[in-house]
């Protein structure tokens, strides 16, 4: 059976290195993978990662994107917007609260937030990765809702009891997790080992 493509949403919440290193762990695995960078993703790549344009982040992810499709944020009428399209579900990393609040509030302006609402309404799995610290009440508000509407929400905070020695094992931990939750047999990080 042919393999579901995974809507992939960069968005500009600090984090950007976590949307990188999935991008190249599914391509590298020739996930299908639908992608959409937001225009304030787009600055979050360029400043945390010097990715400036969709020709550097797929230099950045291996350079094979043989399995990714690529979409503009201002594009509501693309595929990851019907619900007709099946797909595997949505991630969003990393997910700002902006972001957040808009697929709480179903607002659906942009091409992310009409896939992340497509995703819901359609009871697929929607994973937002939020790496905002400290987080107040209206966050915390909209996080519920998303989670009650049936998202699940991960937050980029990773653990420590592998004993990391790079900044990338630290990533490798988050994306890892990411992954189990799309039930892909991948794995990147090591595992609690008891």
């Amino acid at each position: 059976m042919k393999q579901l493509p995974i809507v992939l949403a960069i968005t500009g919440a600090s984090g950007a290195p976590y949307g990188v290193r999935l991008l190249e762990v599914l391509a590298g695995a020739a996930v299908p993978v639908w992608l959409i960078v937001s225009g304030h993703g787009f600055r979050l790549l360029r400043e945390e990662c010097g990715i400036g344009d969709l020709d550097a982040l797929k230099a950045a992810t291996g350079g094979e994107w043989g399995s990714v499709r690529c979409f503009t944020d201002d594009d509501r009428g693309a595929l990851p917007a019907s619900g007709s399209q099946r797909t595997g579900g949505m991630v969003i990393c990393p997910c700002s609260m902006g972001t957040i609040a808009a697929v709480a509030g179903g607002t659906s302006r942009s091409l992310v937030e009409r896939a992340a609402d497509v995703t819901l309404k359609e009871r697929r799995r929607l994973i937002l990765v939020p790496r905002e610290t400290p987080m107040s009440l209206v966050h915390l508000r909209n996080l519920v809702a998303v989670t009650e509407a049936g998202g699940t929400v991960l937050p980029a905070a990773p653990g420590f009891y592998h004993r990391p020695k790079r900044v990338a094992e630290l990533v490798d931990f988050v994306v890892q997790r990411i992954i189990d939750q799309l039930s892909l047999d991948i794995t990147i990080a090591a595992r609690w080992e008891g």
